[in-house]
């Protein structure tokens, strides 16, 4: 089964790596992924940069792989806001680097890492693991502080063939400085209510699987919702306390356990440290949960739930 059926990939990154929300000006990273900085830009500028850094990544690559566009409306309200009244909005790219085999996905990830080191850019934490088949790195660049991740998504664990993807992030700006952006295009309705009830539900549930105590909120967790044409998902994402790695895995053992019985479609996803992931899928509603073990010791659970199609 192919990674795309089961979750948008920018969903996927969001929750695997841990991308920053933007906050009141600063550059200090949170716990979701996007940056921490209010910009003073439009739309159109951008994604300009965002495109520039994506180009900037697969320019010198070998084997040549196509860019594929994948994930939500690029323009989307600001993850770090608790609620998503447009207010603040931010860009979000994401492309998958097809054409080229399998086996050469991690090449792919490698390539994007060192072109972005040649100009300077930071790491988010540490470089990537690259013992590791399937590696992935989170960086930033500078000064601007775009975040972008380029990561290998598992086509065939056996074969060591993935799939790799770049997404770009970019700082958090206000809406009325958008050329296009429509602030009520991010006004709640009943249908994302509904699909926010059943994400924070099945969240609700995981949590009872995990037996492990919730840690603090930081910015960037809680709920969000994202658009792409008529289609909505609501997001819910939260992170457990600290725990031993041998925790760890007994606690995503029994989350396991409760997708099965539950009758999710369960799978393993390999995590940046300790013991592999959980991605699972419920047929019901099409919801997407996402269980990662993070560098810091945490468990970092999302739930992504499609809502009715707007017309």
């Amino acid at each position: 089964m192919k990674l795309s059926r089961w979750m948008p990939i920018a969903a996927l990154l969001t929750m695997t790596l841990g991308v920053t929300a933007c906050g009141s000006g600063k550059t200090a990273g949170t716990s979701d992924g996007t940056p921490t900085k209010q910009a003073m830009m439009d739309e159109k500028q951008a994604t300009d940069r965002a495109e520039e850094v994506v180009q900037e990544a697969v320019a010198g690559m070998s084997p040549k792989p196509t860019l594929r566009r994948t994930g939500l409306r690029p323009l989307g309200a600001c993850v770090a806001d608790e609620h998503s009244a447009g207010e603040r909005v931010q860009v979000r790219l994401t492309y998958q680097l097809t054409g080229v085999p399998g086996q050469d996905a991690k090449k792919l990830v490698r390539q994007a890492r060192d072109a972005w080191v040649e100009r300077g850019y930071k790491f988010q934490s540490s470089d990537g693991d690259w013992t590791d088949p399937f590696p992935s790195v989170s960086m930033r660049t500078v000064p601007d502080d775009f975040w972008m991740t380029a990561l290998t998504g598992v086509l065939d664990k056996a074969k060591q063939e993935g799939l790799a993807a770049i997404s770009v992030t970019s700082p958090c700006f206000e809406a009325e400085g958008s050329t296009t952006a429509d602030p009520a295009s991010f006004r709640q309705t009943d249908s994302d209510h509904q699909a926010e009830n059943r994400a924070r539900e099945h969240s609700s549930r995981v949590y009872d699987a995990l037996r492990v105590p919730h840690g603090p909120g930081g910015e960037g967790e809680g709920l969000a919702t994202y658009r792409e044409n008529g289609d909505v998902f609501a997001h819910h994402a939260w992170s457990t306390r600290p725990i031993e790695e041998e925790t760890a895995v007994r606690a995503l053992g029994r989350a396991r356990v409760h997708f099965e019985s539950s009758g999710w479609a369960v799978r393993h996803v390999p995590a940046a440290t300790g013991a592999s992931g959980i991605l699972a899928r419920n047929p019901d509603d099409g919801s997407v949960a996402h269980l990662a073990p993070a560098a810091d010791g945490t468990l970092r659970v999302g739930v992504t739930t499609p809502a009715a199609r707007r017309v």
